[in-house]
């Protein structure tokens, strides 16, 4: 199957807030939906620090994937962060999230991206193997800290 990746557009908004709304409600995230709905629409506008891609079909995608980007001495340049992926559960298992992550990383690459980052739950075994399927790896001596302002 290929997936599709489309730039998400301000068009896009409501039919991405679907998509956003059954992730956050399936992984417990609790989130007010203007704040969602905030967070959302400077990526869809273009701002620079980020940007939403809609996997599959315009009309009815199949899922999401946010990156954010950052800059890392460490890494020698611009870095980005997979904020967020979400796949329809209907169409997991189906290889879609593996081609998402093999294929935009090396676009990411040939644009000027150093690194790609994520997080996962340490109880979510299915999503670990999904990285390590596709590259990524645990930093042994890093641990993600975060504090909320």
């Amino acid at each position: 199957m290929s997936a599709a990746l489309r730039l998400a557009r301000p068009e896009d908004l409501d039919r991405l807030m679907t998509l956003v709304t059954a992730f956050h409600t399936e992984a417990g995230l609790t989130q007010d939906a203007d704040k969602t709905r905030n967070a959302l629409a400077p990526m869809l506008d273009g701002i620079p620090h980020g940007c939403v891609y809609l996997i599959g079909p315009g009309r009815a995608p199949l899922g999401y994937i946010i990156l954010t980007f950052g800059w890392s001495v460490e890494f020698g340049g611009m870095d980005g962060f997979v904020d967020e992926i979400y796949i329809r559960p209907a169409v997991r298992g189906r290889g879609i999230a593996t081609e998402v992550l093999l294929d935009l990383p090396k676009a990411l690459a040939g644009a000027g991206l150093m690194a790609l980052h994520l997080e996962v739950d340490r109880n979510n075994e299915t999503a670990q193997k999904l990285y390590l399927r596709t590259g990524f790896r645990q930093r042994d001596s890093y641990m993600l800290m975060s504090k909320v302002l």
